[in-house]
């Protein structure tokens, strides 16, 4: 996992530190989005706040990560599969479960087309699905914990 995560710093054109290294690795580790509290907490005092946001940011400039709002109007960010700096290709759903509060990329489930009036024009488009995801249905004994 150390070479991916240098490879994508610098292919991406990011000096390759300890903060990046450790929080990109909790993204490849991650089957859901993390949120910024998330991150710190999983970094514990290794990391401060502004170092986290920090990374975020030039993440998200570099379309390493993409963000997701959500219902609590908190932000959770997630890997990009294919984006770029120049372009951000994340026309997809996320899915935010009310029971474990896990937030999922829904990658093969596309966002439907959008007819804006006369005049307007789209940048981007953003939908959130929240619902109970299929580790938390009734019945379903594999419960998983909160990212």
């Amino acid at each position: 996992m150390r070479d991916q995560i240098n490879g994508i710093l610098k292919r991406n054109l990011l000096s390759v530190t300890e903060s990046r290294k450790k929080i990109l690795e909790l993204f490849l580790q991650s089957s859901g989005a993390l949120a910024h509290a998330d991150i710190e907490k999983k970094t514990g005092e290794k990391f401060d706040r502004v170092t986290v946001y920090r990374t975020l940011h030039s993440f998200l400039n570099k379309g390493i990560i993409h963000s997701i709002p959500s219902a609590d109007n908190a932000i959770r960010y997630a890997l990009c599969k294919e984006c770029t700096e120049e372009n951000h290709q994340d026309d997809h759903i996320h899915f935010q479960c009310k029971e474990c509060g896990n937030t999922t990329c829904l990658e093969d489930v596309h966002v439907p087309s959008i007819v804006l009036p006369k005049g307007f024009r789209s940048e981007r488009i953003e939908m959130v699905v929240s619902g109970t995801c299929k580790d938390c249905r009734p019945g379903n004994m594999h419960k998983k914990a909160p990212m």
